[in-house]
C-alpha cells in the first residue's frame, strides 16, 4: 500500500501523525520554489503542525525549477513522512509524521502558465525559495519567456502576474522568505528583482509597487535533513509504517527558522505562534553567529582532528574520550566567549548543549570527510573571526583552536596530484582533498615541507592578515602539526589534555 490521500482511513496511526482529511481543503497560501528536503523538513514542517493545530489553515504549491517529471509527488498526492529521530534536552526522539503542508507540485517547464494562476490568488500570502546560493543570480532575461530561466526572473513574473491581476492594490503584496545559504539571501534577492524589473523596463508604478507592498526577507534555516535513509534503515521504516513512501525522509528533532521581520511579517506567518524553532526578528545576526560559529566551526576544527583519528562520523565522535573531550572544552572556553557578536551566556550555553546533542544523534550519518569539503575556505570564513576576536579578548593563544588549525594543515598537506586531483596520505590510506585551495598547498608542501605551516599561515592572499601578529600562534601550531605528523593526533590530543589539566 502507497501512502495518498485515498489510503490514509487504512494507515495504522499508533506510530504515525496522520492528517485529518478536512486539511486537503485548506487553500495555498504559500508558494515554494523548491522541492528539496530541507524545505519539506522545515518551513513545510512548521507550516504541517500549525495546519493540524487549526492555525495557518493555508497549503504550498510547490514549484519544481528543473526537469519535469513530478511523479513521485503526484502518485502520493504530494503526502511524504518525516521521521524524526535524535537526541533532545538529552532525552531520545521518535516520531513519525505524515505532512500534508503541499497541495500539488508543478514542473515549471511543463506548466508555467499553472504557476501565473496562482499568482492572482486572493489567498496567496507567501514565497518561500530555497534554489541553493547558485539560484540567487542575476541573469539578464525576459520575463515573458515561458519560463523565464533563473529564480529571481521566476519570482519577478509572478510578482508582476500579481500587481496585473490586482490593479496594483498594496494590500496585495507577499512575504518573500529566502532560505537559501548566503548571508542577506532576502536582500540580495530583492536587489536582483528590482534590478531585473528595470532590464524588463515594467512601469513605474510596478516598480513603486514592488518596492512598498512587498516584503523581501532575509533567513537561517538550521536542521540536518539527511532525506531518505540507507536501504535497510528505509525497509525497517516501511514495514514499521506499514506502507510504502518513495518521498520518506528523516530528520533530527532541532529545527530553527530564524527570519527577519517585523509585526506585518509576524502576522501574515502565524505558523510561527506553534512552534518555538521559528523566530520572527528585526535582527536574526545572533542566531547565524550562533550556527557559523558554535555548530559549524566546530565542525569545522574537529573535522581533521577526528579524520586524522579513524573517526567516520560525527556521532562515532562523541562516543571518543578524546574527541568527546576536545569539541566540549572547545565550545566552552574558545568558541563561546570569542563569538564576534554579543551573546547572552545563558543563549550561547542553550545553543551549545544543543549542539552536542545534535552531534551525537545516532540516527544521522554525517561523515566528517564531508565536513572537510573546502576545508581552506571553512577555516577563513568560520574560524579566522574566532581566533582574531579571541586574540582581542584574551591576546593569549587558544589551544584548541590552535590544534584545530595544525590538524587542518596536517590532514590537507598534498602528498600527490594524479590528473588534477589531489590527495593526502594517513596511516597508508589515501584520500582525495576536495578543497580549492589544493594547488596552491600542494605547491608550498612540495617547494619546502618544513616550513609548510609558517608559509600558509603568513600567507596574506589566503587569510587577508598576517598571523604572526598574533603572539605565540604560530609558534604553537607548529608545534603542535609537527607532533601530529610525527607521533600521530592522538599524542598531540593527549598532550593537549594533559596542559589543560595543569592549567586547572
Amino acid at each position: 500500500m502507497i501512502l495518498s490521500k485515498d489510503n490514509l482511513s487504512l494507515i495504522n496511526t499508533e506510530n504515525v501523525f496522520a492528517p485529518n482529511v478536512k486539511i486537503f481543503e485548506l487553500p495555498e497560501k504559500v508558494l515554494q520554489f523548491g522541492t528539496g528536503v530541507l524545505l519539506r523538513g522545515l518551513p513545510d514542517y512548521f507550516i504541517d503542525k500549525a495546519n493540524r493545530e487549526g492555525v495557518f489553515n493555508g497549503r504550498v504549491a510547490v514549484v519544481k525549477s528543473t526537469g519535469n517529471n513530478t511523479s513521485e509527488f503526484d502518485q502520493q498526492d504530494a503526502l511524504y513522512t518525516l521521521c524524526v529521530r535524535g537526541i533532545e534536552n538529552g532525552q531520545p526522539v521518535s516520531e513519525n509524521i505524515i505532512s500534508s503542508a503541499i497541495s500539488r507540485v508543478i514542473a515549471a517547464e511543463k506548466d508555467w502558465q499553472a504557476i501565473l494562476e496562482i499568482a492572482k490568488s486572493e489567498q496567496l500570502q507567501i514565497v518561500v525559495s530555497n534554489t541553493t546560493e547558485v539560484g540567487i543570480q542575476y541573469v539578464e532575461e525576459s520575463i515573458d519567456s515561458n519560463p523565464p530561466t533563473s529564480f529571481p526572473a521566476k519570482l519577478l513574473a509572478v510578482l508582476y502576474e500579481r500587481f496585473k491581476a490586482f490593479n496594483g492594490d498594496n494590500s496585495k503584496g507577499l512575504v518573500i522568505i529566502a532560505t537559501e545559504l548566503i548571508p542577506d539571501n532576502g536582500t540580495k534577492l530583492g536587489e536582483i528583482v528590482f534590478k531585473l524589473a528595470h532590464h524588463n523596463q515594467l512601469e513605474a508604478n510596478f516598480i513603486a509597487w514592488l518596492a512598498q507592498a512587498n516584503t523581501f526577507c532575509n533567513s537561517l534555516v538550521d536542521r540536518i535533513v539527511p532525506g531518505k535513509p540507507d536501504v535497510a534503515t528505509f525497509a525497517a521504516l516501511q514495514e514499521e509504517l506499514g506502507y510504502e513512501d518513495n518521498l520518506l525522509s528523516m530528520t533530527e528533532p532541532y529545527r530553527l527558522w530564524a527570519i527577519e521581520g517585523g509585526k506585518h511579517v509576524a502576522d501574515m506567518l502565524s505558523f510561527a505562534t506553534v512552534d518555538e524553532g521559528v523566530i520572527i526578528a528585526e535582527d536574526i545576526e545572533i542566531y547565524r553567529e550562533l550556527k557559523v560559529r558554535l555548530l559549524n566551526g566546530t565542525h569545522t576544527l574537529s573535522s581533521g582532528i577526528a579524520f586524522l583519528l579513524g573517526i567516520d562520523t560525527v556521532k562515532n565522535a562523541m562516543s571518543n574520550e578524546l574527541m568527546s573531550n576536545y569539541i566540549e572544552t572547545l565550545m566552552a572556553t574558545e568558541i563561546g566567549p570569542a563569538i564576534p557578536y554579543e551573546v547572552d551566556k545563558k543563549q550561547n550555553d542553550a545553543f551549545a548543549n544543543a549542539v552536542k546533542d545534535r552531534f551525537a544523534n545516532p540516527s544521522i550519518e554525517h561523515f566528517w570527510s564531508s565536513i572537510a569539503f573546502q576545508y581552506t575556505m571553512k577555516m577563513k570564513i568560520r574560524i579566522l573571526p574566532l581566533l582574531l576576536n579571541y586574540y582581542k579578548i584574551f591576546n593569549q593563544v587558544p589551544a584548541h583552536i590552535a590544534l584545530g588549525f595544525a590538524a587542518y594543515l596536517a590532514f590537507s598537506r598534498p602528498q600527490r596530484e594524479e590528473n588534477g586531483l589531489y590527495f593526502g596520505l594517513d596511516n597508508g590510506a589515501s584520500y582525495r582533498l576536495n578543497d580549492d585551495s589544493a594547488p596552491y598547498l600542494f605547491e608550498k608542501y612540495s617547494q619546502n615541507p618544513n616550513d609548510f605551516v609558517e608559509q600558509v599561515l603568513t600567507d596574506e592572499n589566503i587569510w587577508n592578515v598576517n598571523l604572526n601578529q598574533l603572539m605565540g600562534f604560530i609558534p604553537e601550531v607548529t608545534v603542535l602539526y609537527t607532533e601530529i605528523v610525527n607521533n600521530g593526533i592522538s599524542s598531540a590530543l593527549a598532550k593537549l589534555n594533559v596542559s589543560q589539566l595543569k592549567e586547572a
